[in-house]
């Protein structure tokens, strides 16, 4: 482990064993919260592991266990709670939450898991220890990363707040913000599976390029680059949680996010395990090869007719030497004719997570809802401060400073902050002024948070 702990080696031990999958009934149950916490410590742990590069312990258990698979599968459960569990609740008669606070984690808790995915897949064993569940994990990027390109320009939801939205409608805007960082982190995951392709089964590939043409999709959102804008004419592109302006100097420098998507293309178009299985055809080469409408955020300019290559500029290929490769294909590519579509019968293995829980929970929707909120969502204030406490005890404030990428915000106005909450020691404020500005939405959470702290 680092320097700085949150778990001590046996502890971890012990918390990566005990990690099993769980039906959608028993989410928000007491059992569920407390995989929840101990998901939210792991994953917690594994950031300063790889913030101190001192090795990575908790990757290394993950995998020694064989757990990999359960994330997956409690990643991909909780998704199906929010497409399906959640909207039935919500219209709900009876679905009237004066506190989110137990609805949150359970939104949370999807992030929390690609979070931890993300930072273990960075070693290949645990692509590797996946196993199977590696298809499920294919399936899940795919669907998120569809996401991002259907919202094509529009980016991240707008940051702002309101003194006059309630509850849900606050909950609803975190939720929107959330779901579009999920899909940001699931994008990185996807990149370190293609990192892999000398490994993955025919199956797993076939359903890369063949089922979901991931290339041509990564192609669409090298276009839309959902995670940069124009905003009063200034660049700007969303990195830890926010969106942040990009100087002009550095406009030519490669984003993590542009740089995870021309790996994951490389890897696509140029390992020969994948180009032994990719079948360029008429249309796949044509999206390839497309004159596109795509932004050059160093031109100034905010949209430009060009085709891909156009985009593998010097500058680019200085950051990215390996792109030459990836230049020169697509210039031989434009030379030679199309393949036509391969009709070979091959016995594939099928995703069956997300099936599975789909047949096992069809027409319970409305009941699982139901028993959710009578015995999960409509907590007493003792059930609150309860918890409160216990979240108080994970989300140390020094842990919290050495996982955060940057110095805080303020809750209020979003600037650089540098005072602090004195009741709760949650929230962080630039000036007295904001302070008492943002005290009508924060203040229930903060008194809530006091009391924890007495009830230790």
């Amino acid at each position: 482990m680092g320097d700085m702990e949150l778990l001590l080696p046996g502890e971890a031990d012990v918390l990566v064993r005990g990690l099993r999958s769980l039906q959608l009934r028993d989410v928000g149950s007491r059992g569920w919260n407390q995989q929840h916490e101990n998901l939210e410590k792991l994953n917690m742990q594994a950031i300063l592991d790889a913030t101190a590069g001192q090795g990575e312990p908790i990757q290394e258990l993950l995998v020694t266990h064989g757990k990999i698979p359960t994330l997956v599968e409690e990643l991909i459960a909780v998704e199906m709670w929010k497409q399906k569990v959640f909207p039935v609740l919500c219209k709900l008669e009876d679905f009237k939450p004066q506190n989110t606070f137990p609805i949150y984690m359970v939104l949370h808790h999807e992030a929390s898991i690609i979070n931890l995915l993300e930072t273990v897949f960075f070693h290949k064993e645990a692509c590797e220890s996946a196993e199977d569940t590696v298809l499920d994990l294919v399936d899940y990027c795919h669907r998120k990363l569809t996401l991002l390109v259907a919202q094509g320009g529009r980016g991240a939801p707008p940051e702002e707040e309101s003194q006059h939205s309630t509850p849900m409608q606050e909950l609803q805007k975190q939720a929107e913000l959330m779901e579009f960082e999920i899909a940001l982190k699931a994008l990185s995951v996807l990149r370190y599976i293609t990192d892999c392709v000398d490994s993955l089964s025919l199956s797993t590939l076939s359903r890369m390029l063949s089922t979901h043409n991931l290339p041509c999709l990564l192609v669409e959102l090298l276009e839309h680059s959902p995670w940069s804008r124009q905003e009063g004419g200034k660049l700007q592109q969303f990195e830890s949680g926010r969106w942040q302006t990009v100087t002009p100097s550095e406009q030519q420098k490669l984003s993590k996010l542009d740089g995870q998507v021309w790996i994951a293309l490389y890897n696509l178009l140029l390992s020969p395990e994948a180009r032994a299985r990719y079948c360029l055809t008429s249309f796949a080469k044509g999206q390839l090869l497309k004159p596109s409408w795509l932004a050059l955020p160093h031109t100034g300019l905010p949209w430009t007719p060009l085709q891909l290559r156009a985009f593998l500029t010097d500058t680019l290929l200085d950051q990215l030497p390996s792109l030459a490769d990836l230049q020169a294909f697509l210039a031989h590519l434009a030379l030679t004719e199309a393949q036509p579509p391969k009709k070979d019968l091959v016995l594939e293995q099928i995703p069956e997570i997300w099936e599975r829980l789909e047949r096992e929970n069809k027409g319970k929707w409305q009941a699982i809802a139901k028993h959710q909120l009578r015995q999960v969502f409509s907590p007493s204030e003792q059930d609150l401060r309860l918890q409160a406490h216990r979240w108080s005890k994970i989300y140390r404030l020094d842990v919290l400073e050495a996982v955060a990428p940057e110095r805080p915000r303020c809750a209020s106005c979003n600037a650089e902050a540098s005072k602090r909450c004195s009741r709760c020691q949650n929230e962080w404020y630039c000036c007295r002024e904001c302070q008492v500005k943002h005290w009508e939405m924060h203040g229930k959470a903060c008194v809530l948070a006091a009391q924890g702290d007495r009830a230790k």
